[in-house]
Formats: C-alpha cells, structure tokens, sequence
C-alpha cells in the first residue's frame, strides 16, 4: 500500500500540496519533496478531520483528502519491454516501481555519474543521450524536477567532454562519491516519472530486440523467457558458443511426452542453470537465482521474494 511520508518525492507529493494549499493549510512551494512544511500542514489537516495526526498521508489520510482510495502502480497493461525492464531493475537495485528505475552513483568508477536502469553514464556518452531526449520532449517535467538548476544542468549537457565531467564531479564527494542534494533528490525525481521511464525503455531497446531474438534461436515462446534472456544480455551480456552448444544437447535429452509449458519451464531452467555455471565463480549463485526466478516464475533473490506475473505481469503465455 502506497505511503507518503517525510523523504517522499514526486507527482503524487505535489497533489497532496496542492489540496493542502487549498485548504488554506500548506504555504511552502509545490514541489513534490515531502519536507517539515508539508508534514505539518499533513498533522493541521489530520488533526481538523479527526485523525491520528502523525504526518503520514496512508490510504485514511488519502482517501479524506482526496475522497478516494489510494491507487497503486500497476503495470499489467504495460507493454513486456517495460516489464522486462522493470523486472531486471528491481534485480539489480532491490527496489520496486517507481524507485527502481532510478538507480544513481557517482564516480567511483570514473564515468562521472551513473543513473537509470542500464546504469548509463557521462564517461561512455550514454547518459546524455537520455537526458536530452528528456529534456527535448518533456521540457516542462525537466524544468519542474530541476528548478533553478534546470539551466545549470542544461549548459553542463552542452558543454564538452572536460565541462560535463567537471559538472559531475563538483555535485558529489570526491571520495565517497555519494550525489549531494538537492542533485540526488532532483535525478531520483526524475527516474519516477513515467515520461523518463518511458525513454529508458526505448534506450534499451537494443537489447530487448537481441533477447527476442535468443529466445528465437532456442525455441523459446513465453514471456517469462523473454524476461530471462533479457536478464541475461544485461547482467551477462549474452551466451557464449560453448554454453549455448551444452543448452542445445540438454534440450535434446530432454523426455518426450512434456507438455507445451512443461517443456517451456524445463529448457529455460537448462538456459538458466548453464549460463549461471559459466559466471565467475563469484557471482555463479546470484546470476543462477535471478535466472531461475525467470524460469520458474517465482523466486529468492536477494532475499527478496518475487512473484513475476503478480508483481509484474510477466506470464508464462506467448509473447
């Protein structure tokens, strides 16, 4: 159940601020950052309906603000490369909908800064791309997140190689490498929205192509296996000659008699279970659960439990 509490950020922050200022109770900015002004306009506004004044906007709270229920993110009627995307997200970050579509550091591995989905960077040119589609499209939303350092931000894009990196560099620790707000509260912003979001998923586009087509090359059909080899081009990169040569001759020692799905199930567990034994040694167990959770559905990853097609619609159906 969505909560909305100090530290909270984003579109439904703002329209919590917009009601409250409406009612004559909040008179800070309406900028989507759940601070002290709006905490205390949230127990002014409580306390006036009869509620527990705590500052925290749940579904009581909500629903005598706004007369209705709280909605929850739901991404069923997303199109599969967003849940894919979401899914491979929520791998590598440990967050759900919307946070884990804004994953953010610094330069601690010298690309400047690092944000989104695929971890796209100023060192590589990969995350400028983003941002000025960002900002091409969505000017509005750019300027609303940004603010007054909408122009700052602008000119850092436009500048040269040496000018966008000494910008990153000046918005975080020079050793630590952590982004200094109010930067990392404005990139965490802007990964929640669905119109950045929307643009993540076109950039990674490439590799939702290139995982259709190993699903093709292995007679896969279902989504969830789409979900595994994309999984797989952005944790593992792809499947090498070798690993692909074993998975073909299990797949062909497979029993007849499988059902369809049953014989879906059982060659994605084999694609899973191979690519995972040819990762470094390191990472064989993590790579080996998250492939897993693809092929059976459902899964521990990182000590989190997933249910793919209740959390994220992916389902064992064709694709």
């Amino acid at each position: 159940m969505a909560i909305y509490k100090m530290g909270s950020k984003g579109a439904e922050v703002k329209k919590i601020q917009k009601r409250l200022r409406s009612e004559g109770l909040y008179k800070g900015p309406i900028d989507g950052d759940f601070g002290g002004g709006t905490e205390s306009a949230v127990k002014r506004f409580q306390k006036a309906h009869g509620l527990k004044a705590d500052g925290i906007v749940g579904p009581v709270t909500w629903k005598a603000l706004f007369k209705q229920e709280i909605s929850e993110p739901s991404i069923v009627d997303k199109p599969l490369d967003y849940k894919c995307l979401a899914l491979t997200a929520s791998f590598e970050t440990g967050r759900g909908i919307p946070e884990c579509f804004a994953g953010l550091s610094g330069d601690f591995d010298g690309q400047g800064i690092s944000f989104g989905v695929l971890q796209w960077n100023f060192g590589q040119n990969s995350l400028q791309p983003l941002l000025m589609d960002m900002i091409n499209e969505h000017p509005e939303v750019m300027k609303d997140i940004f603010h007054t350092n909408y122009n700052v931000l602008l000119r850092a894009l436009n500048s040269d190689k040496h000018g966008l990196m000494a910008f990153a560099r000046s918005i975080q620790h020079p050793v630590r490498h952590y982004i200094y707000e109010p930067w990392r509260g404005m990139f965490k912003s802007l990964g929640r929205t669905g119109e950045f979001q929307k643009i993540q998923v076109r950039h990674a586009g490439r590799l939702y192509q290139s995982a259709i087509r190993l699903c093709l090359e292995y007679g896969l059909w279902s989504e969830r296996a789409v979900a595994l080899m994309f999984d797989i081009k952005v944790q593992n990169g792809s499947i090498q000659r070798r690993v692909k040569a074993r998975i073909l001759e299990d797949i062909e020692n497979l029993p007849e008699g499988l059902s369809k799905r049953q014989l879906e199930i059982r060659k994605m567990r084999i694609v899973a279970n191979r690519r995972a034994e040819a990762a470094n040694r390191r990472w064989v167990e993590d790579v080996r659960a998250r492939k897993l959770c693809c092929a059976d559905g459902k899964g521990v990853v990182h000590g989190i439990n997933y249910d793919i097609e209740r959390q994220f619609g992916i389902r064992l159906a064709e694709c």
